[in-house]
């Protein structure tokens, strides 16, 4: 037999074996799944905001495997119930890395459960995705910041109610007259003093600046005081399941939003559902999402969902960037081709996409999103009509550069909760 025939025959039979290894390696059975763990409070106070992003994440998730999943592999929720508790959800956190072999996290609501997730997501070198929007002054490898910060929302939102809010017939050269109203939490604590430095720029006048305890079922103090004072605005920064009693008291003592309009940064759909739409309605909230948004991508959005959860189905800004999160995660793991956690840390922060909200960027540098601001007017359904955006996505800085670190961190330091 000739030289060349058997090379030949043992080209062929190398072929053949590459073949069959290929078949075998498709149709040996189901790959195992890619564990990723969501870490949102299923139980106590804060369970009502947070289940519907556990939702939002499943959604995500579910259209992705419907594709195949990543490079054949389903990927695998492990929810966790963080029970409302800052404490417990961080040793949730730890629980799901050392014995779940999750690949990434997902999940907390406020800034206390990030801050206590940072410290168990830094410690073993993983990730953590967050979707809320927050105070900023905070900044790590190890965390994916999917909201914003307030030079992406609260600066631009206050800058447009300066200018086209306030009472009807006063004259444009007027000071403006500006009322804080606020949740005791460092949310509101440090963007009061964000507010307070544009309103000085401004030649506004901060006459009144009150904080309520978490939880407050009585405001007519409150309310009476912004009745005494008489602003052009109020900017309202309370915890977004406490508003329902202040615009109903507001309501009841006559406040309307055509002579004192409020201009509110925690209010979204999903709460103005918990409570009676109407005492809301014309007034502001300043976001970066709204269900109405008219784009073909947004309306596509909305559609496929509530083929999912049901016709009647609300989305808001927390579940849309809880949506956004994990279509970031899978996205960098198919560039990745594996959803693996080191391999994704290499490929996150290049990720761009066009989302239900419009382009959203990650920032390699600070690790927060590129959003697009947005204000919409409440209506009486409890969904709102948009009457600004700012066009593009705007440029994260959760530490503003106009003062250094340093002075960042002694001015606040009197704030409690706010250090890691």
């Amino acid at each position: 037999m000739k030289v060349s025939h058997i090379l030949r025959v043992l080209v062929l039979l190398i072929i053949l074996v590459i073949v069959a290894f290929m078949i075998w390696k498709k149709y040996a059975g189901p790959k195992e799944n890619i564990r990723i763990g969501v870490l949102h409070s299923l139980s106590g106070s804060m369970a009502e905001s947070e289940k519907p992003l556990v939702d939002a994440i499943r959604f995500a998730i579910e259209e992705t495997n419907a594709a195949d999943g990543i490079n054949d592999r389903k990927i695998e929720a492990v929810v966790a119930d963080c029970r409302s508790d800052a404490a417990y959800c961080a040793k949730e956190a730890e629980r799901l890395i050392k014995e779940e072999q999750v690949q990434a996290l997902f999940g907390c609501w406020n800034s206390d459960c990030r801050k206590q997730v940072k410290r168990v997501v830094e410690e073993h070198n993983h990730l953590l995705f967050y979707a809320l929007r927050y105070e900023g002054m905070e900044q790590s490898p190890n965390i994916v910041y999917g909201g914003t910060v307030p030079n992406q929302l609260v600066m631009p939102a206050v800058h447009w109610a300066l200018e086209n809010l306030g009472k009807p017939g006063a004259t444009h050269s007027r000071r403006k007259r500006v009322y804080l109203v606020g949740s005791d939490y460092v949310y509101s604590r440090v963007v009061n003093i964000l507010i307070k430095d544009l309103l000085l720029a401004h030649d506004a006048i901060v006459v009144g600046e009150r904080y309520l305890p978490l939880g407050s079922a009585v405001v007519d103090d409150l309310v009476a005081d912004i009745a005494g004072q008489q602003p052009d605005i109020v900017l309202n920064t309370i915890s977004r399941t406490d508003n329902a009693v202040f615009f109903r008291t507001l309501k009841k003592n006559g406040i309307t939003p055509d002579e004192m309009p409020v201009l509110s940064f925690s209010v979204t759909e999903i709460g103005l559902t918990s409570l009676d739409t109407v005492p809301m309605a014309g007034h502001y909230a300043a976001r970066n999402y709204f269900q109405t948004i008219p784009t073909h991508q947004n309306q596509s959005f909305v559609n496929r969902f509530r083929h999912r959860f049901g016709e009647s189905a609300i989305i808001d800004s927390p579940m849309e960037a809880s949506y956004i999160n994990m279509r970031m995660w899978i996205q960098a793991a198919l560039e990745a081709g594996s959803g693996d956690l080191g391999k994704v840390q290499r490929t996150i922060l290049r990720q761009s996409l066009p989302a239900p909200e419009g382009v959203v960027s990650l920032d390699p540098v600070t690790g927060h999103v590129w959003k697009v601001a947005r204000i919409g007017k409440a209506r009486k359904d409890g969904q709102f009509d948009v009457v600004w955006d700012s066009e593009r996505p705007l440029e994260p800085a959760p530490f503003p550069t106009y003062r250094s670190r340093e002075e960042w961190d002694e001015l606040l330091k009197p704030i409690p909760g706010l250090t890691p």
